[in-house]
């Protein structure tokens, strides 16, 4: 049965996002009133320039007193998409506070400083819901949080940056090189006027902190995440990969170490086998790879930005926490009972593909092999080429080295010493290889 007093929603930012999410709302009214089991209404919606037209928005709804919009005590839920630290900290603490549950995409935040949201939604007995926070309109927190609830999740590995995928796909299918791609990138639309938060990583990282968290049920924050960005790729790096038989992804990596004691969440650029999974995501898509005890191996794929698809989580977030309000409960929480160690890079095993710029003459693939052996690292395969110089003779050649798995300190120790030998002119590129 269905009740006629509407529940009243606050929207917080209207920018390409949150014009979507009032959209849906009207356009589909009378279907989500039916699966909620009672109507939505848009009691406010909260901007900065409240003298832009926003289209199908009552201008009686526009207001630019956030804080007073979440005050009001008759709102039933906040949806946040304005982004950023502060004030939506703030804002949605106080939301609680004041008798609403809260819906949000800020990966940022949560990342952050999850541990004040979660706190206070369960002090005052409400619900946060955020799985347009990561990857888009792919559903993939909730299964994490609630399918996968009974399982043990021992790795999580993905694509979840549309920007930097579009770049590395460029790269590899087309032969372009990073700001070349880049700028292609920008025209389009993926990527934004200063792009330094999707190619530098810290998108990711944020992400990955969020997926760390729900997979380990630990607390995990953007500090703890090993970055590194895609702004060092080059060319040459993605030809070596296509060599190899793989391809160069931009990866946020998640894994419970063997012995189960602690954790890891890292985002880095790192060359995947081209029969991976992952391997075939093209474009500006997302991507994540989830291997849990029971279940094996699950693949979530789709759209990870953009009005729309972000959109769509949102208005999946706000049914759920609807019903919750209908029926008088709260969705699950924050689970952090395990409270494993997030342990550093340097602990990490995995394996390196590292290219050097070397003298073409007897003895040198010997004195590299024992730098190798002197820091415990085994060597896989090695390919040698020579060079010839500017005019026409030899006395250079390219060695790449692939290595066996192990503690990524020992293979950057590996990497200072080879730097140092007389016979190494230098490091052309260095790049992790994972998804075997």
């Amino acid at each position: 049965m269905m009740r006629t007093r509407p529940l009243k929603v606050a929207l917080l930012g209207c920018g390409v996002v949150g014009s979507e999410v009032a959209r849906i709302m009207a356009t589909h009214a009378d279907d989500l009133a039916a699966r909620i089991g009672a109507p939505l209404e848009l009691a406010g919606v909260a901007v900065r320039r409240p003298s832009k037209v926003r289209e199908g928005i009552d201008p009686a709804l526009i207001t630019t007193d956030a804080t007073a919009l979440v005050k009001r005590g008759d709102i039933d839920v906040v949806v946040e998409v304005i982004g950023g630290i502060e004030p939506a900290r703030t804002l949605i603490t106080t939301a609680f506070e004041h008798g609403a549950s809260v819906v949000s995409a800020n990966k940022a935040l949560l990342a952050e400083d999850g541990a004040t949201l979660f706190a206070a939604a369960e002090k005052h007995g409400r619900d946060l819901y955020y799985e347009a926070a990561v990857a888009g309109a792919i559903p993939l927190l909730r299964p994490l949080r609630e399918s996968l609830a009974g399982d043990k999740v021992n790795r999580v590995l993905g694509i979840v940056n549309g920007t930097t995928n579009f770049i590395l796909d460029r790269m590899d299918s087309s032969g372009a090189g990073y700001s070349e791609a880049l700028d292609e990138a920008t025209a389009l639309g993926y990527a934004e006027a200063d792009p330094t938060a999707d190619v530098e990583g810290f998108d990711a990282a944020a992400k990955a902190a969020i997926l760390a968290g729900i997979a380990f049920h630990t607390r995990v924050r953007l500090d703890d995440v090993h970055r590194e960005g895609l702004t060092e790729v080059t060319s040459a790096d993605i030809a070596s990969a296509r060599r190899m038989g793989c391809t160069v992804k931009l990866l946020a990596i998640c894994e419970r170490a063997a012995d189960g004691r602690s954790v890891t969440a890292r985002v880095h650029p790192a060359m995947i086998p081209l029969s991976h999974p992952l391997a075939s995501v093209r474009e500006a898509y997302n991507a994540v790879f989830v291997e849990a005890e029971a279940a094996g191996r699950l693949m979530f794929y789709g759209p990870g930005a953009g009005g729309p698809p972000t959109a769509s989580a949102v208005l999946g977030d706000l049914v759920a926490v609807c019903r919750n309000k209908i029926g008088g409960s709260t969705g699950p929480g924050e689970s952090a009972y395990t409270r494993l160690p997030v342990s550093s890079m340097g602990e990490v095993v995995t394996r390196y593909h590292i290219s050097l710029d070397v003298a073409d003459k007897p003895g040198v693939l010997a004195q590299v092999a024992t730098v190798f052996a002197e820091h415990d690292v085994s060597i896989d395969t090695v390919r040698q080429q020579g060079r010839l110089d500017s005019e026409g003779l030899g006395g250079e050649a390219s060695l790449v080295v692939v290595t066996h798995r192990a503690p990524d300190a020992a293979l950057s120790g590996t990497v200072e010493a080879l730097r140092k030998l007389d016979t190494v002119r230098g490091v052309a590129s260095i790049m992790r290889v994972e998804g075997e």
